[in-house]
This record gives structure tokens, sequence and C-alpha cells, in this order.
């Protein structure tokens, strides 16, 4: 299982510290989970080499004879495309749109409560009669209880997981699935009071980082927050290098460096005079900040987690928030500090923001039962430019300068921070394979066009020997009733014999001809 420190790669969907040539082996009913912040837990099935040969190699057993033709090409290509690899790949495709839709749904759905109103107010100025006039009016500006809100809906984990598992397992009872969840607890040593203090601190820290994100929303279009919640791979890696000892990787680096200049760029891109997206950008950079401290810590507080802790764990952070933050959300209100009008609560849009948020963190967290967590991250890079096309539509946006800048370094840095360990490796087998490639076409073009020089020179000399004498001319009967593969093999060393015999003995032969066979031989020595 592999814990919320490692990064999922490009070329292996899991992180690799080994030889490039290895197997996923696939479990019935995996265990391993993780609790990320939003829909982005990357968990790990067993890996396994395949360096060695295999038992019934080892045994003396031969492998089956695999058939030959166009029957047995289909049906090598029906099993490689139903194997299990590819089905995985097939639901990940599925995982990845599924994700990237829940993600974008939800941050817009967030954006669209702060898109101010227009409210007819009557004019106090006149007298006589009430005039109406149009005032840009803010009715809803309240992110704490739009986090407060959205986290409730966390506690909904395990009743899901419980339901699940009582449909897929019905051999099991109920005792027994809460029994285990708890159970996998106790065996690391948390004690009740221990285990709720762990509870309560990760549930701060998930509310700063989703409160910094959704009030970023209110500063910034939704493709800038996402783009700069995207660089918490990024972070991932330098805490998981500092605290968790991972494997140091240079590429990563270069793509932490981008990634920071990245976000450079979108924090300076309207000027740093009068304006608030500056705030904005640290907002957003700081919650991606959280988001890759709130994975790390679980890996170092809590370790591996099966799919029933996960889902414990998130169902106690949504009670804790429930049960004992709403005194803040009551507090930012009676104070003014959030605005807040019962009667123009924008439920629609808050409710679909807080059940894809829901949606979107249960494939990040259970998806991985069915797929690699590679197209899971994916799923945070993939929302940017669909978030950049709903921001086009909706609100007129233009992505030019710095920001289209900021965004291409922080997409190019996320894209580095997934190359494996062993990253040369797969470079220098697919620079291998090219130079391999390209070699076998240019041999197979070259000895197509000496085939065809060949066949042109064959003619010439059937045409040339008529006009010479007898004992010099070829029997032209002989040369047509040659065995094709005979002759392929044997036709320039005849060929060339005949044409010294020619230049020897006759000089009128062809000076035409004489020129070209000696480009055809300058041919063949090369």
């Amino acid at each position: 299982m592999r814990g919320e420190g490692d990064i999922p790669t490009i070329f292996n969907p899991h992180r690799v510290r080994a030889p490039p040539n290895l197997v996923v082996t696939s479990e019935t009913s995996p265990r391993s989970g993780t609790v990320p912040n939003g829909p982005f837990s990357r968990t790990q099935h067993t890996l396994q080499h395949n360096d060695s040969v295999s038992g019934s190699q080892q045994d003396g057993v031969e492998p089956p004879v695999r058939p030959s033709g166009a029957m047995g090409r289909l049906r090598s290509c029906t099993n490689s495309c139903c194997s299990k690899s590819a089905k995985k790949i097939y639901c990940g495709v599925c995982v990845t749109v599924c994700v990237t839709a829940s993600w974008v749904g939800a941050t817009h759905c967030i954006k669209y409560m702060y898109v101010p109103t227009f409210n007819s107010v009557p004019n106090a100025n006149v007298t006589t009669s009430v005039h109406m006039s149009q005032k840009h009016m803010m009715r809803y500006n309240a992110p704490f209880f739009t986090t407060w809100f959205c986290t409730n809906w966390t506690v909904l984990f395990f009743p899901l997981y419980f339901f699940c598992q009582l449909i897929s397992n019905r051999c099991k009872s109920s005792t027994d699935i809460l029994t285990e969840s708890i159970r996998n607890f106790r065996e690391k040593g948390f004690t009740l009071g221990r285990f709720m203090t762990r509870v309560s601190l990760f549930c701060l820290l998930w509310v700063a980082t989703n409160y910094m994100y959704i009030h970023s929303l209110r500063i910034l279009l939704a493709t800038d927050v996402m783009a700069l919640f995207a660089t918490n791979v990024a972070c991932v890696y330098l805490l998981s290098w500092v605290i968790l000892h991972k494997q140091f990787v240079g590429v990563r680096i270069v793509a932490v460096i981008l990634c920071d200049t990245g976000t450079a760029l979108l924090a300076y891109m309207d000027g740093i005079t009068g304006s608030p997206t500056l705030s904005g950008v640290v907002l957003a950079a700081c919650a991606a900040a959280g988001s890759a401290i709130y994975k790390v810590l679980f890996k170092k507080v809590i370790g591996d987690a099966s799919f029933g802790q996960v889902a414990l764990f998130f169902s106690l952070i949504g009670l804790f928030n429930a049960a004992f933050l709403w005194p803040v959300v009551l507090t930012l209100y009676f104070t003014g500090v959030e605005i807040l009008y019962w009667d123009y609560i924008p439920w629609p849009p808050l409710l679909a923001a807080s059940a894809l948020s829901l949606v979107a963190n249960l494939l990040g967290n259970f998806s991985v039962a069915w797929t690699y967590d590679l197209f899971i991250t994916l799923g945070l890079i993939t929302a940017v430019p669909v978030s950049a096309a709903l921001d086009v539509v909706l609100y007129g946006a233009h992505f030019f300068g710095m920001k289209l800048a900021g965004m291409i370094l922080i997409s190019i840095g996320f894209f580095l921070v997934m190359f494996p360990d062993n990253w040369p490796t797969y470079i220098t087998r697919l620079l291998r394979n090219i130079i391999l490639l390209s070699h076998s076409a240019s041999a197979s073009v070259k000895e197509k066009l000496q085939n065809e020089i060949s066949k042109k020179m064959v003619d010439s000399v059937l045409q040339v020997s008529k006009k010479v004498p007898e004992w010099l001319r070829f029997r032209e009967d002989s040369i047509l009733q040659m065995d094709e593969k005979l002759w392929a093999k044997t036709q320039n060393q005849r060929l060339f014999c005949f044409i010294d015999n020619c230049r020897a003995k006759k000089p009128y032969f062809s000076t035409y001809f004489l020129s070209q066979t000696e480009k055809i031989k300058k041919y063949n020595h090369q």
C-alpha cells in the first residue's frame, strides 16, 4: 500500500523504486486506502518484479504454443485489450472524467454564489413617487459557513461504505464491519483519547485548508484557484522528502521550481498596487500547502489505512465539524464578518457544491480499488482547462500574458513531479526503441530500392545482350526461368561479372548502361 507522501508517476501508475519491469498483482478485496484533502488520494497495490523466470519455466514445463496466423493475432489482440490491466485503464479514464467533472462542478458552484446580483432598491431622494434603481448587492459572502456546510456532508462516508459492504459481502454482519474498522486503529496502539485528539487536529487542518480554498474563490477566477491548488503535488514531494525521508529525485526539484515560478507569475499578473489578486493567490497557495501537510501528516501519524478506516475517519471529521465549529459560524455572522441573508441563501448551488465535493472525495479515496491512482491524480490538472472554458463562457475571462504563462509552468511542473524515480531508464529505453525502429525502416527502404534497381538492370541486360555477340549473351530464357529466390541471392554477383566481361571485350558496350552499373556498385558497397 502506498502512503500519502508517495507520488504517482507517468510511466508506471505506482511509485517505482526498482527496475521498471513491474506488474500489478490483483487483489479481490483491496484494503489499502488513504485520507486526502480533496479527490486526490493515492494508494498502492502490491508490486511484483517481472524480471525472473516464471514458475512454470523454472520447473521445465514449456509454455503453451500460441496459435499463428490471423486468428492468433486476433486472439492475442483480444486478450491484451480485455486483460486486467486494460480494464483498469478503461476504468481509470472514466474515473478521471468523473473526478474532473465533480471537482470543476463543485468549484464553479461555489464561485457562482459569490457573483454579485442586481437588486432593486427605492430612491430615497424622490418624495412624490417611488422610483426604483438598480444597485449592486452582495447577498452571500460567507466562506466559513460554506466550508462548514460542505464538511458536514463527509459524515456520509462511513454510512455509504457500510451499506456497500453489506451489499457486496453478504456473509459479513454489520457488527463485523464496524468491529473491523475500529480494530485496525486499536492494533496501531491508538487509545480512545489519543485517537479523538488526532481526529480533532485533522478536522481543524481540513477546515482551514478548505476555508482558504473557498475564500480565494471570492477574489480569483475558479481556473486560477484550481491551477494554484494543483501545486500541492510539489508540496507533497518536498514534505515527503523532508519528513518521510523519500528518495531524492532531481527532476522533481525542477518541477517544484516551475510550480513556484508559475505561482509568482499569477501573483503579479494584475500588479501589486491596489489589487486583491496577490491576497487571493496567497490564499490559494496556502490551501495547496495545507492539503500537502494534511496528506503527509496522515501518513506520518496514522500510517497505512484500509477503506474502512478511511470512511470512519472522514465521518468523524464531519461529526467534529458539525458538533464543535457551529459557534464560529454564528460568531462570524453576528459580528458582520460574513454576509449572510437567510432569505437569500443560494441553496441550489450550495447543495450542488456539497454533493459534488462529496462525490469527488469518494472517487478520490475509493476508486483506487478499480483503477490506478495515477488517473485519480490526473483529475486535478485536467480540471484546469475545463474550468478555463467555463470561465470564458460564463464570465468572459481572458487568459494571456503572465496568467497563461503561470498556468503553463504549473502544468509542466505537475507532470514533472509525476516522473518516476528511475525515469532515465525509461527515457533510454524509449530512445533505443526509436533508433531501432528508424534503422529497421531505413534498411527496409534500402532493400526495396536495391531490388527495384536490380530489376531495372536485368531488363537493361536483356536489351543490351541482343546487341552483343552470341558468345557474350546471357540466355534470355534461362534468366526468365530462374527461381525468383535464387535470383535475388545471386543476381548482383552474376550481373557484375557479365558487365566486367562486356567492358573488357566489347568497348562499344553501352556507356549509359555502364555508368548506371557503377552507381549500383557504389550503392551496394554502402
